[in-house]
C-alpha cells in the first residue's frame, strides 16, 4: 500500500481572473475547489488512477472535513488525526494574462500529543507500506526535523521513501535520506546555497545532492521539462507542448508516478514516465492537483527520457 503523509493539510481555492488591478472588484470568470499539500495531492491523483494508498496527517474543522470527503470521492483511504483550528485555506489567483499567485495560511493547531499520535500511526502504517511519499510545509508547532524522524522510520523498515519540500524542511529531511526527493529549480538553489540556472547547473547541483545525501533528486525546470539524477544514470525529460490553464500541483504528479512504480515493483523510468503524464494531465484542469485519467493515458506515451551525459 502507497502511504501519504500530510502532516499540514490544504484546501485550495483557485480563482481565474482576467486580470489584476489594486483597488478594485476583481470578477473571476472561473473558480475551482481542489486538494492542496504535497503528499495528499499525490493520493488525490493516485485515486483518479485507479491506484488506492493511505492518506495519513492531521486535519481540522469543517475544511479538515471536506479534504477527507475530496479523497474518499476518488477511493483513497484516509486516517488522519484531528487537531485544532482549521485545515488550511489556500488561494491560488491565475490570470488569463500568463501568470499566477498562492496566498498560503497557516491555522492548523498541533500539540505534542497530537504529533507523537500520529508517529504512532505512521509506525502501524508502516507494517503494510510499499512506498512513503512525505513533505510539504509543516504547522507553526513542529520543527523540521520531525521529517528526519518519519523518514527515518522508514527507511530503518527498507520501505523506500520519495520526498517534496522547501527549505528549511528540505535540508531536514534530507537528513533522513529518502530515496527521493523532487525539489525545483529554487529549491534546489536555496538548498545547496548557489543559483541553478542551467540545465547543466541543475545536473550538477543534482549529482551533489545525491554524493552528500544518497537521495536521488528528480528536479523539475518549469517549462524546460526535468532532470533525473539516479546513481548510475540520468535522463533528460522534454515538456509536452500543451496549453497551459494552471501550474498547481502539477509537480505532485510526479510523486504519484514514483509511487505507483515502486509499489508495483516497476523500473523507475517506468514511474518517470507516469509522473510527467500526470504532471501534464494537472497543467490542463484550473484546480490543484487535479487531472484526467484519459489525459494521463494520453500523454503517456509521448513521455521521453533522453540519457543525460554531463
Amino acid at each position: 500500500m502507497i502511504v501519504t503523509l500530510t502532516p499540514n493539510t490544504t484546501f485550495d481555492q483557485t480563482l481565474l481572473v482576467p486580470t489584476f488591478e489594486k483597488n478594485r472588484t476583481i470578477r473571476a470568470t472561473r473558480t475551482a475547489q481542489s486538494m492542496g499539500g504535497k503528499p495528499t495531492d499525490a493520493s488525490f491523483i493516485l485515486g483518479e488512477l485507479g491506484t488506492p494508498s493511505l492518506a495519513l496527517g492531521f486535519a481540522a474543522g469543517v475544511m479538515g472535513r471536506r479534504v477527507e470527503a475530496m479523497l474518499h470521492a476518488r477511493g483513497v483511504t484516509t486516517d488522519f488525526i484531528e487537531v485544532g483550528g482549521e485545515t488550511r485555506i489556500n488561494t491560488i489567483i491565475v490570470s488569463q494574462e500568463g501568470w499566477q499567485t498562492a496566498i498560503t495560511t497557516q491555522s492548523l493547531e498541533v500539540t505534542d500529543a497530537h504529533v507523537a499520535a500520529l508517529i504512532e500511526r505512521f509506525k502501524q502504517a508502516l507494517a503494510g507500506a510499499s512506498v512513503v511519499v512525505t513533505g510539504g510545509t509543516l504547522p507553526p508547532a513542529m520543527k523540521p526535523s520531525w521529517y528526519a524522524e518519519v523518514i527515518s522510520l522508514a527507511r530503518e523498515r527498507s520501505i523506500p521513501v520519495i520526498f517534496d519540500a522547501d527549505e528549511p524542511n528540505l535540508s531536514a529531511g534530507l537528513v533522513g535520506r529518502p530515496n527521493f526527493a523532487k525539489p525545483n529549480r529554487d529549491e534546489l538553489s536555496a538548498l545547496l546555497g548557489h543559483e541553478v540556472t542551467t540545465k547543466e547547473s541543475a545536473y550538477q547541483a543534482g549529482r551533489e545532492m545525491l554524493e552528500r545525501y544518497g537521495t536521488a533528486p528528480i528536479i523539475t525546470l518549469g517549462s524546460e521539462g526535468a532532470l533525473a539524477v539516479l546513481p548510475d544514470r540520468a535522463y533528460f525529460i522534454p515538456p509536452i507542448q500543451v496549453e497551459v490553464v494552471s501550474a498547481s500541483g502539477a509537480g505532485d504528479g510526479v510523486l504519484a508516478g514514483l509511487a505507483s512504480a515502486i509499489s508495483q515493483g516497476q523500473p523507475i523510468e517506468e514511474g518517470l514516465r507516469l509522473g510527467f503524464a500526470s504532471a501534464t494531465a494537472v497543467l490542463l484542469q484550473l484546480g490543484t492537483a487535479d487531472c484526467r485519467k484519459a489525459d494521463v493515458e494520453r500523454f503517456l506515451p509521448q513521455i521521453e527520457l533522453i540519457p543525460y551525459v554531463a
